[in-house]
């Protein structure tokens, strides 16, 4: 059956219900929607990994991390370099194909920030750190639902992409969803300060400190003998098992699906809806040849550029500005008092090895989250470059630096973080155009400055003090932590949607990725938007 006649099979079998995406939010909802006996198109731009760098990983698939080349670990580094001053865009595999024709959906300016779209099969979720941890009901000021019609959905999601997790102090303001969650193992500088803050956890819970393992989309070996992490130290690069969890192995289990239909190189741009359907209207990515199908419900799981450009693009809004939140996010090392020993040859994994929330009414009323990363090769090259012409000298100290250097990523609720400005505009060509623009708030540099102060005033129980001057704020959207644009209320204004996803005079077209948050608190983002796209699709599935 050719995609034509595919298409028109499609269009007699009623109701089709079309997801836009294979992003986390996509498989989610699509997961959600077959779960509940609906027939599901999934339509996807699906940019992949290179033939040849895939096949290579697929090669390093077969061997152990000690059969590995010196050439193929290189290959796989490729483009991957660090500053002083941080990490430029994360590649995987050496490849930037996450982020590459992201402009097909609407060409864009970027003034002052760092985000980026994805026109990826998998999305964001190529690049991630697979940190994962629920929301607390009190970060969801200003939410029209709470946590516990988020619940059932975290747990139907954690069953998609599995959790490594240890039962600790932070089950208590956030619940596992997950009933044998399997812990990875530490490195020598994470379980050093692990011991040292269990010794001091009551002063530290008195002072709003709370602290655990972090919890990981990521498959942890199992007693069982079950596979999983061999520890090589390359997940800031792409892990060649793929034991890092991608939306795009989802995907192809949902593949096996009678009910479900994948179709890539499909570039969405707007949607209509024409009574009882809907109407997608969109381009194939490689011809550009225009393409137009009808379904009986559209959910937008794009990402929040796209879905953004698509919603402000079907509702004929041109220049009206939509404003999007963002999670502040920062950097700075940890230098600890006692050394961990020689660091550089540990087996471990380079994810975040331990969460920490700052709740204290005098930073925040919200959550401050915390995510700490011990050794891996680039904090040796950071070492070494900020050491400058001096790096060979200094050789002994970069190695005294490697072994007591923790990297802590910190993120604040949108409330204390910059907003972006999001406007649709026509180009001269009859083309559009969607500029974005950060507007930054004085306040953040202040919250992030009292977060600083206090860990310095703990630095005792915590065997280890920050390093400010090294202090680095990112731009905005640069932990891409990023959603709002137009957010879920119970009486949805023109800009805003139900809690369905639907903007006011539709009801069959549901955004459902991190566009419709009402705000973004500052624990990880990617678990609750998952959870609500599953919660969209479920609710609506039945909807006639």
């Amino acid at each position: 059956m050719n995609e034509r006649t595919e298409s028109n099979a499609r269009k007699e079998s009623a109701p089709l219900h079309c997801v836009v995406g294979s992003g986390p939010a996509g498989v989610a909802c699509a997961h959600a929607l077959l779960e509940r006996g609906a027939t599901v198109l999934l339509l996807d731009a699906g940019i992949g990994l290179e033939p040849a760098r895939a096949d290579l990983v697929a090669q390093m698939r077969t061997s152990p991390p000690s059969g590995w080349t010196s050439q193929q670990i290189g290959r796989l580094k490729e483009g991957t370099e660090v500053s002083p001053k941080g990490l430029p865009l994360k590649l995987v595999y050496g490849s930037d194909f996450p982020y590459r024709d992201g402009g097909l959906f609407a060409p864009a300016s970027y003034a002052g920030l760092d985000l980026r779209p994805s026109l990826a099969r998998g999305g964001l979720s190529n690049v991630w750190g697979a940190a994962m941890l629920p929301y607390r009901q009190a970060d969801l000021a200003g939410w029209p639902i709470d946590v516990s019609l988020l619940a059932p959905h975290y747990e139907a999601v954690l069953k998609l992409t599995g959790l490594s997790a240890r039962k600790d102090d932070l089950e208590a303001l956030f619940p596992l969803y997950y009933d044998q969650p399997g812990p990875a193992d530490l490195s020598r500088q994470s379980s050093l300060l692990l011991r040292r803050l269990e010794c001091r956890r009551e002063p530290l819970r008195g002072a709003g400190i709370h602290f655990g393992q972090a919890r990981l989309a990521m498959r942890a070996p199992q007693p069982s003998g079950q596979a999983g992490c061999v520890y090589c130290g390359m997940c800031m690069y792409g892990c060649p098992y793929g034991y890092i969890y991608n939306s795009a192995g989802t995907l192809e289990e949902l593949r096996k699906q009678p009910r479900f239909t994948y179709r890539p190189d499909a570039v969405v741009a707007r949607v209509a809806e024409l009574g009882a359907a809907v109407q997608v209207e969109g381009l194939h990515r490689v011809t550009g040849e225009p393409f137009a199908l009808k379904a009986s419900r559209v959910y937008l799981a794009a990402g929040v550029i796209p879905s953004t450009a698509i919603l402000l693009r079907s509702l004929n809004r041109y220049d009206q500005p939509v404003w999007l939140k963002d999670s502040q996010y920062f950097l700075f090392p940890l230098a600890l008092a006692r050394s961990a020993g020689d660091v550089t040859r540990e087996s471990l994994h380079t994810l975040s090895q331990l969460f920490v929330e700052i709740l204290d009414a005098t930073i925040s009323p919200h959550t401050v989250h915390l995510q700490v990363y011990s050794y891996n090769d680039l904090i040796g090259q950071a070492v070494r470059q900020s050491l400058g012409p001096l790096a060979g000298v200094l050789e002994g100290l970069a190695r005294s630096l490697e072994r007591r250097l923790l990297i802590i990523q910190g993120y604040l609720h949108s409330d204390h973080s910059a907003r972006i400005c999001a406007t649709l505009k026509k180009a001269g060509d009859g083309a559009d155009r969607l500029e974005l623009r950060a507007e930054t708030r004085s306040e953040t540099r202040a919250v992030i400055g009292r977060v600083i102060r206090k860990l310095l005033r703990h630095a005792w129980q915590f065997g280890g003090a920050p390093v400010s001057p090294m202090l680095q704020v990112a731009k905005a959207g640069r932990g891409f932590h990023t959603g709002g644009a137009f957010p879920m209320s119970i009486s949805p204004a023109p800009n805003e949607t139900d809690t369905l996803g639907r903007v006011p005079g539709w009801q069959r077209v549901h955004a459902v990725d991190a566009t419709v948050l009402p705000a973004i608190p500052a624990t990880t983002i990617t678990l609750s938007v998952m959870a609500n796209a599953h919660r969209i699709g479920w609710d609506s599935a039945t909807l006639p």
